[in-house]
């Protein structure tokens, strides 16, 4: 079967010596110029690399003339046969011992630090084959900040930094029905940021600074009393009926309040999540009649908020009382359990029977 001949080989079998050598000075040019658009480093399969050897092996030390796509040395080691030395490593730098990189993580993990602190810290092991810019990397391929940290961190960092004693305080407003007609009561509330506990403060359809003062000073006498609990910071948004006097009253006892941005509730989220689990599982279930009407349901929700009901930010633990020891479930019997009832069955928690 007759193929046809490539144009190139056709124009080469009829050219002159004389042809040859300017088609082959106008294709290293072309070569050059085309090798200078690619990346400095080419790599090329066992079967090209083959072909190259096939082909360069004939032209002898000419082949250090026209040979571009690696250096001379490496072809001769290709047509040496020995290709050993692509088999030990992949192309670049060799990767930094296991045992190094690991320190460097344990490092930024461990104390926040960025690559110019670890590498110091380094220099002081001895460790001194290796840069800034390798640390920088490493931190970065496992989604640490190559940057030491600034200023006092994040919101979260602070909430963490402080949360055995963080609190973080709020009003919530229901309807109440009174003499007067439909009244809106604001509700006080506080709530400790690690164990959850809540103390109400108090409730009023006034709360004016005189007000706001005498539970400020109700509140130091309550925390007084909270032992390591005792806050030292409470989170608080900026509604105005958290007066100065309120706030100095509280000063006196080393309690700072730090205020979330305007329109940032998910900066409180603990006292949002409170509120939206009392309406939603108590008070909006009700009609409230007056003042008493209102502490008597906000009493049994809080009693059954701590003592009965399991909390998933906890893992599904009670706040006040431990759980009982696990027992295999072929021990269960559904004839022991009893279910205990608040507010006209409502709130229903189960415990199993006394002995």
């Amino acid at each position: 079967m007759t193929r046809t001949l490539h144009p190139l080989l056709y124009l080469l079998a009829q050219a002159t010596e004389k042809d040859l050598v300017m088609h082959i000075e106008y294709l290293k040019a072309e070569n050059r110029i085309l090798r200078s658009k690619l990346p400095k480093r080419i790599t090329v399969t066992t079967a090209e690399r083959a072909r190259l050897v096939k082909l360069g092996v004939r032209l002898g030390s000419a082949i250090k003339e026209l040979i571009s796509i690696v250096h001379p040395r490496t072809f001769a080691r290709w047509a040496s046969g020995n290709t050993t030395k692509n088999k030990l490593r992949k192309p670049g730098r060799p990767r930094k011992p296991e045992e190094i990189r690991q320190l460097i993580l344990q490092m930024a993990k461990d104390n926040a630090w960025g690559s110019k602190r670890i590498l110091g810290e380094l220099k002081k092991l001895r460790i001194r084959d290796i840069s800034r810019s390798t640390i920088a990397r490493i931190l970065k391929d496992n989604g640490f900040e190559p940057a030491p940290k600034r200023g006092d961190g994040t919101w979260r960092d602070f909430v963490q930094r402080h949360i055995r004693t963080l609190w973080a305080c709020d009003f919530f407003t229901i309807k109440v029905w009174t003499a007067r007609g439909l009244v809106e009561y604001y509700v006080l509330f506080f709530i400790h940021i690690e164990s959850r506990c809540v103390h109400v403060a108090g409730m009023t359809a006034n709360p004016n600074g005189f007000w706001m003062a005498q539970q400020a000073r109700n509140l130091c006498m309550f925390f007084q009393d909270q032992g390591e609990r005792r806050p030292t910071h409470i989170i608080r948004d900026r509604d105005t009926k958290f007066t100065s006097q309120f706030c100095d009253i509280l000063a006196t006892e080393d309690i700072e309040f730090r205020k979330i941005p305007p329109r940032s509730p998910d900066l409180n989220p603990f006292a949002e999540a409170w509120v939206q689990r009392i309406k939603h599982e108590c008070l909006n279930h009700f009609t409230v009649f007056g003042e008493r009407h209102l502490r008597y349901l906000i009493r049994e929700w809080v009693d059954y908020y701590h003592r009965f009901r399991p909390h998933q930010g906890l893992g599904n633990v009670l706040i006040t009382s431990p759980l009982p020891s696990p027992e295999p479930l072929s021990n269960f019997r559904s004839e022991k359990l009893v279910c205990h009832e608040q507010l006209g069955g409502l709130l229903k928690h189960y415990e199993r029977k006394a002995a």
